[in-house]
């Protein structure tokens, strides 16, 4: 449906690549109006660099999206790191900073921004999430704790807005074609590893990995208006790998 986010304001975090590039270009070919946050340039402008492990700034960055395109009707929370380690190597300097990005920045924008969408009566929210938010892997506790964390806060705050029009989702991709699949400049996606156990032996019953805009597709539609009901949810977007025993 063409048009479909006509005359809605945006802000969406990790807008400069992956998925978060894909989320931006669709908002923009359907119609909205969207300021991009990234630690990285942007191709899409309005947009500004922001490190979003630096939480206790956000108040100023959501004052620098409403001075740029004005009050946000919808908020999209992509940004996301993974830094590997094994638990008996678990630093807190990368379990802190892992947490911030990936789930207090989320947290805290879905508190300032959706505060506002309450008073006004109406906004969507969608947090982008993972499979790791439901299933775990070695190697991973920091980012399976705030993928986790993230699903959590996406049901409390849909509680807590539903009664305003404030509607607030979350998409958990699968494997999806993005830099964070890219380890020491290999991407996991062409690893022996992947092509046999998910695409060979069908893991991934589609037997593929995910690109982009077919993520950023569902979220287009979890945040217009033509979504008046469903709220509260993580829909996994995964290719069938979590159906598989």
């Amino acid at each position: 449906m063409a048009n479909l986010l006509a005359g809605k304001r945006a802000l969406v975090t990790g807008s400069a690549s992956g998925i978060g590039a894909a989320i931006v270009a669709e908002f923009v070919a359907q119609g909205a109006i969207v300021f991009g946050v990234d630690k990285n340039p942007s191709a899409h402008q309005p947009s500004t660099q922001f490190d979003l492990s630096d939480v206790e700034s956000l108040p100023e960055l959501v004052a620098s999206a409403e001075n740029a395109i004005g009050e946000i009707d919808i908020l999209v929370n992509c940004a996301g790191m993974a830094i590997g380690e094994f638990i008996p190597d678990l630093t807190w300097e990368a379990y802190d900073k892992t947490l911030r990005v990936n789930l207090h920045s989320p947290v805290f924008l879905m508190k300032y921004l959706g505060s506002k969408m309450v008073k006004r009566g109406y906004g969507r929210i969608i947090n982008i999430t993972s499979v790791h938010g439901q299933y775990s892997e070695e190697k991973a506790m920091s980012y399976d704790v705030s993928k986790g964390g993230l699903n959590s806060a996406t049901r409390t705050a849909a509680l807590e807005f539903a009664p305003h029009d404030v509607l607030v989702n979350a998409i958990a991709p699968g494997f999806t074609d993005t830099p964070i699949s890219i380890t020491n400049g290999v991407s996991e996606l062409e690893s022996e590893w992947f092509k046999t156990v998910y695409v060979k032996y069908a893991k991934i019953p589609q037997r593929r990995a995910a690109q982009p805009w077919e993520q950023a597709k569902h979220v287009a539609w979890l945040s217009s208006s033509e979504n008046t009901y469903c709220t509260g949810q993580v829909l996994l977007v995964d290719g069938g790998m979590s159906a598989r025993f």
